[in-house]
């Protein structure tokens, strides 16, 4: 499987063209023709974030949102459904534990107040 494969069966339902969702697999660190590596956590982290940019595209544009409801759903309750779905993808997002090089401290925690 690939990685744009991964993305769009984390959020089925949502046509895009090729080049927007290349243009999303990009922002977010991922090649979109690269198979997908479950057993890396930052592949997969990469793939959340990735859904997440998607849904929120989808949730700030209403006229967009017109297109994706069903016949016996209102636009409010697709509304409500998707914000969910954000949450949740959300807090996947947040609770996985991955190595990122790129940070400069050896701790998530950091110290509010200093004496």
């Amino acid at each position: 499987m690939l990685n744009i494969e991964r993305v769009k069966m984390e959020v089925k339902g949502i046509t895009l063209t090729d080049d927007e969702w290349e243009v999303y697999l990009s922002e977010n660190g991922l090649i979109p023709n690269e198979v997908y590596q479950p057993n890396v956590p930052l592949n997969k982290k990469k793939v959340y974030m990735t859904a997440l940019s998607v849904l929120e595209s989808v949730a700030n544009n209403p006229s967009m949102m017109k297109d994706y409801v069903i016949d016996d759903m209102t636009v409010s309750q697709f509304h409500e459904n998707l914000m969910a779905r954000i949450d949740q993808l959300q807090n996947k997002i947040d609770n996985l534990q991955v190595e990122d090089t790129n940070t400069t401290s050896d701790s998530s925690f950091f110290m509010l107040f200093a004496d």
